[in-house]
């Protein structure tokens, strides 16, 4: 869509919000003028004083008459609103506009006292004519900065749901922005970590090896640097890429590697942030594995406790320096980030680590699938 078109729609909605808005306070007038027909007739009533239909057409009619001639500060606001620096203008235009609205509805008043034969029109035309915008100038005067003060207060709140709105799609894309750029960091991350692996196979001459992962890279790397990838994931489709990075990891550790899945049925289908299990699962290649002579196991699980869903990443290998462990390094930092800026405070990460007793890293994030998403 083009933005003529984008702005057409607006200044079309925009005018039919404004012409439901004028019929309303238009229509708001036939509470008045049933109010005084009503009261003309109980007065009536208790003085004991004869009435005529007349009567009653010219106290309903003349409120009316008010109710047509209402869009008229509508219209005057909506084009000379009061404004700091420039405020001499529209309160001239307003004025004049007020003393407009008192003639003209003094005007069609006698018109309809001349067309029923009875007051205001019952003395000489001009005298007439004079008394009856007296005495309409107090209550026409009134009902215009009344309509005007509904216009203003309308338009005040558009402005501010306008720029509430706006101000959430700001929000809404820095978000989307600060979040692309924490998954742009992760991917050299993730790829800087495997060529350096496969580096370290190609020095111990393992070529098989080096080739082996070199297809495993190529394939996560397909998945990991598509374009169209959304900011989650189901849980599902993390784990069969986590699988491709272990399949990575294993050509490199060979039988010291043991991984054990723990993985609950009903959290396979919660929603998650893309590669968020990846830099745990380094974590604890790195700092419980690597650092063993002999075979780690590493144990990844996934539940759903409340209305929560919590993952799991679990060595065995001899832990991680408390320096190391507060701060998490640059996957588990990402990773923090990337939480916070999709779930705020609904979502964490917890490290515990112990001497000679592994590594655990936890998140914890809203449980939200596809469906109820």
């Amino acid at each position: 869509m083009s933005s003529f078109e984008l702005q057409g729609r607006v200044s079309v909605r925009s005018r039919s919000q404004d012409a439901r808005i004028q019929f309303l306070i238009s229509a708001a007038c036939v509470i008045p003028a049933l109010l005084f027909v009503l009261q003309g007739y109980i007065s009536s009533k208790l003085e004991g004083r004869a009435t005529t239909w007349q009567d009653f057409v010219f106290s309903g009619c003349d409120w009316l008459v008010l109710g047509v001639l209402t869009p008229i500060p509508f219209s005057l606001g909506k084009r000379f609103p009061v404004k700091r620096l420039s405020w001499k203008r529209p309160v001239g235009v307003h004025v004049l506009g007020a003393l407009s609205l008192s003639v003209a509805w003094a005007s069609f008043g006698l018109l309809l006292g001349l067309i029923l034969h009875r007051y205001p029109a019952e003395q000489p035309l001009a005298r007439s004519y004079l008394n009856w915008i007296l005495v309409t100038i107090p209550f026409a005067v009134l009902i215009y900065f009344a309509v005007l003060g509904c216009t203003y207060a309308y338009g005040y709140f558009v402005e501010a749901r306008e720029r509430e709105a706006e101000a959430s799609r700001l929000v809404a894309q820095f978000a989307e922005a600060r979040l692309g750029a924490l998954r742009m960091q992760l991917h050299p991350h993730f790829l800087f970590n495997s060529l350096n692996t496969i580096l370290v196979l190609v020095r111990e001459q393992n070529t098989v090896a080096a080739s082996r992962m070199l297809e495993l890279l190529a394939e996560v790397l397909r998945e990991v640097l598509r374009t169209d990838r959304p900011p989650e994931i189901p849980l599902t489709d993390e784990l069969r890429l986590l699988e491709k990075y272990l399949a990575i990891q294993q050509v490199r550790f060979s039988d010291r590697l043991h991984v054990q899945w723990s993985i609950e049925d009903p959290a396979r289908a919660a929603l998650v942030p893309d590669l968020v299990m990846q830099p745990l699962l380094e974590n604890a290649i790195r700092h419980g594995v690597a650092k063993r002579a002999e075979a780690g196991t590493v144990v990844i699980s996934a539940r759903i406790v409340a209305n929560s869903l919590e993952l799991s990443v679990r060595d065995d290998g001899p832990g991680m320096e408390p320096s190391v462990a507060e701060g998490g390094g640059i996957g588990l930092s990402n990773t923090r980030e990337r939480l916070r800026a999709l779930y705020g405070d609904a979502a964490s990460l917890t490290i515990v680590s112990a001497r000679s007793a592994g590594t655990q890293v936890v998140l914890r994030l809203p449980y939200r699938t596809v469906r109820n998403g």
